[in-house]
């Protein structure tokens, strides 16, 4: 669970630099846009190993390090695959200009947002518990911060019914992909079949 929770705490840290315009201001300042932007990425993506080494190792601990806190109903596990249309559709509109990113604002902490709480109904270990309650919380924080800074979101520049029947046509392929071929082979999780 250490090492879970270390990438977690990495991983929010650095991206809870953003939220603070005057410490990101100041590091720009100091680095320069690039290395910033560089330092950023780098810093991120090895703390998401972690959270994801860290995860996988947790449940291939299920039950003894890492307790089963509750049994999720059959429902739950059928409500979280049917949550994740939107949430790939929205992770597809923050790519793509299009009205549904623009009603949206943020498409991407909705996306997590509703990632977050799918994967939460459908698990009930104390690492999916930590994990995702982590990431909603996150998101749920950033969406308020970006609000109070006066971050009105994704207007509706680039906006077309041919790039909302993109952002559609990417979210339910992506969605596809991810529950017949990407669970089952990234997370060893089979969620379809």
């Amino acid at each position: 669970m250490m090492l879970l929770i270390v990438g977690l705490v990495a991983f929010f840290t650095i991206h809870l630099i953003p939220t603070n315009r005057g410490l990101r201001d100041g590091l720009v300042e100091r680095f320069g846009e690039g290395p910033y932007k560089g330092i950023f990425s780098v810093a991120s993506l090895v703390a998401l190993i972690l959270i994801v080494y860290g995860y996988g190792k947790m449940q291939a601990y299920l039950g003894s390090k890492n307790p089963v806190l509750w049994e999720a109903p059959t429902w739950a596990s059928h409500l979280a695959l049917l949550l994740m249309i939107p949430a790939f559709i929205a992770l597809a509109a923050s790519f793509v200009p299009s009205r549904i990113g623009a009603i949206l604002k943020h498409p991407m902490l909705v996306a997590v947002k509703i990632w977050a709480l799918a994967h939460l109904l459908a698990n009930g270990d104390a690492a999916s518990l930590v994990l995702f309650s982590s990431f909603l919380a996150y998101a749920v924080y950033d969406r308020i911060s970006l609000k109070r800074r006066g971050d009105q979101g994704r207007g509706a520049v680039g906006a077309s019914s041919i790039n909302d029947a993109i952002v559609i046509g990417i979210g339910l392929s992506l969605y596809l992909l991810m529950a017949f071929y990407g669970h089952p082979y990234l997370i060893g999780v089979p969620v379809i079949g």
